[in-house]
């Protein structure tokens, strides 16, 4: 360790200031205000104020030290003082270092004036001195400041990268869930609700009346699970050729699903085709959950030059079923829809509703 170096050092030094000519007493002095500077470095690592307090100590005691032929505070050992106030520096708040600084500065400031005191004809010496400690002081501060800014950006760069890893998570989550299982739970309380019905048996068609309440609950549990997962979910990659499954899954005795696509495809961008595919599914799974059955539901593309045009069309059902609030799928949808480029809208008829989605093709290179 560095500390101990010095140790050593100062050793040899206190042995030849004594072959010098220098009085007991005042090895004594040094040698107590070494001691005092070792054990400050000693302390620092648990206890940076005590170790400073300690180095700061050791300092004003070599700086006390009368009738030497050199400045006390060249003593090998104070270099134990620097490295002192670069761990305070390195562990405190910026005020709490700003402190220990104007600390040091006030020692030197001490021990030149004292040293000029003692030889007044000696004063180049002192400012030349005075300077020097002054900027090995200021550069040993301002350097382990900057060291301490690097590392708590570092510690910042890598929480913020965790959390920014816990968000897509999330999302993540949020969107197979809402993508994914929110529609094929929707879908499956239809196909019951049909079942139900189409039965004769009047103690099945209670319990299939139950089960498809039961998966109404299961849908709303789903939703209020949504809404702490956070507002929005990310795109997912999903091909335009999954539509005529989708519908098609849709479909039951009850619920009469169509798809219809007029004109020839054009490519679309990456985030287009997801707002394609997922206003389509946000359509049927409205219609589904928010109508009572018998219902009609039309999904019609129509592609053009420029634009394709989507519009997911019902019949209004038989009546409206409550549905226990607004859900957050319309508005992921608009900002799907936005992001892409393209423009959405939600027409309230007599005769039903008409989800309506335009979204950019790609211009020809």
């Amino acid at each position: 360790m560095a500390h101990v170096v010095m140790a050593l050092l100062s050793v040899l030094t206190l042995v030849a200031v004594r072959l010098l000519g220098a009085d007991l007493w005042q090895l004594l002095v040094l040698a107590v205000a070494a001691v005092l500077l070792h054990a400050g470095a000693l302390t620092a690592a648990r206890r940076p104020w005590t170790g400073y307090a300690l180095a700061a100590l050791g300092m004003l005691v070599l700086a006390a030290t009368p009738s030497l032929s050199w400045s006390p505070v060249m003593l090998p050992s104070a270099v134990c003082f620097p490295l002192m106030l670069w761990l305070l520096t390195a562990r405190v708040p910026f005020r709490s270092s700003a402190a220990a600084l104007a600390v040091a500065v006030l020692g030197i400031v001490l021990t030149e004036l004292v040293a000029w005191a003692r030889l007044p004809a000696d004063l180049p010496a002192r400012l030349g001195e005075g300077g020097l400690l002054m900027l090995v002081v200021g550069g040993v501060w301002l350097a382990a400041l900057l060291v301490r800014r690097r590392h708590e950006a570092g510690r910042r760069a890598e929480s913020e990268r965790l959390a920014a890893a816990v968000a897509d998570e999330r999302a993540g989550i949020r969107r197979d869930l809402h993508d994914v299982i929110a529609h094929t739970v929707t879908i499956m309380v239809a196909r019951i609700e049909a079942a139900a019905v189409t039965t004769a048996d009047p103690a099945t068609r209670r319990e299939l009346g139950d089960i498809a309440e039961t998966g109404r609950d299961a849908h709303q549990g789903l939703r209020a699970m949504l809404a702490t997962l956070g507002p929005r979910a990310d795109a997912r990659p999903i091909s335009l050729d999954a539509l005529p499954d989708l519908v098609a899954s849709a479909a039951s005795p009850l619920h009469a699903v169509t798809f219809d696509e007029v004109g020839a495809r054009r490519p679309l961008s990456l985030s287009a085709e997801v707002a394609v595919v997922r206003t389509v599914q946000e359509g049927i799974t409205n219609a589904l959950r928010h109508l009572v059955p018998p219902v009609e539901v039309t999904v019609r593309l129509h592609w053009t030059p420029a634009e394709v045009a989507v519009e997911v069309r019902d019949d209004g059902g038989t009546a409206l079923r409550g549905a226990g609030g607004q859900g957050a799928g319309l508005m992921g949808i608009e900002e799907r829809v936005r992001t892409a480029g393209g423009t959405l809208s939600i027409d309230d008829g007599d005769d039903g509703w008409v989800l309506r989605a335009r979204l950019p093709t790609k211009k020809a290179a």
